[in-house]
């Protein structure tokens, strides 16, 4: 029977998938000039990413230590394909470090009424946290 603890990575996956799709209808909503529903909306998926967050978190520095049995899946092809996964892992790895500041900022901006600046940063916030979200579900 498998650990409970093996469900961590479904759920981190499922969670980036939500989030890219909110980001997606967030960006579609902006598009449109609605003004509301693109704040709803993005705060959800600001939402939906601080879970993963935490559960990523969690299943990293506190379930992979406790419990010897539960690993880290190795990637089982070789070649072009391998190479293919590595350079998704590696920028999504990177971006994923990146993109936190880059949310929180965004955000910050937008919550205090400062529009300009927030549409400023969140022409390169929005594509480094959809590609992390999308290569989130890729990489599992």
């Amino acid at each position: 029977m498998p650990a409970p603890t093996s469900v961590f990575p479904t759920i981190d996956a499922v969670l980036n998938g939500i989030t890219a799709v909110l980001l997606g209808i967030g960006r579609w909503q902006i598009a449109k000039r609605r003004i509301a529903n693109h704040r709803a909306v993005m705060i959800a998926a600001f939402a939906t990413s601080s879970a993963f967050l935490a559960c990523y978190l969690t299943y990293h520095f506190y379930v992979l230590p406790h419990y010897e049995h539960v690993a880290s899946v190795r990637f089982q092809h070789h070649g072009p394909m391998r190479n293919a996964y590595l350079a998704i892992l590696l920028t999504h790895t990177i971006l994923a470090a990146l993109v936190v500041p880059l949310v929180l900022i965004t955000l910050s901006r937008a919550l205090k009424s400062k529009f300009a600046l927030h549409k400023q940063i969140a022409r390169w916030t929005w594509p480094v946290w959809m590609y992390v979200s999308i290569t989130g579900v890729i990489v599992y």
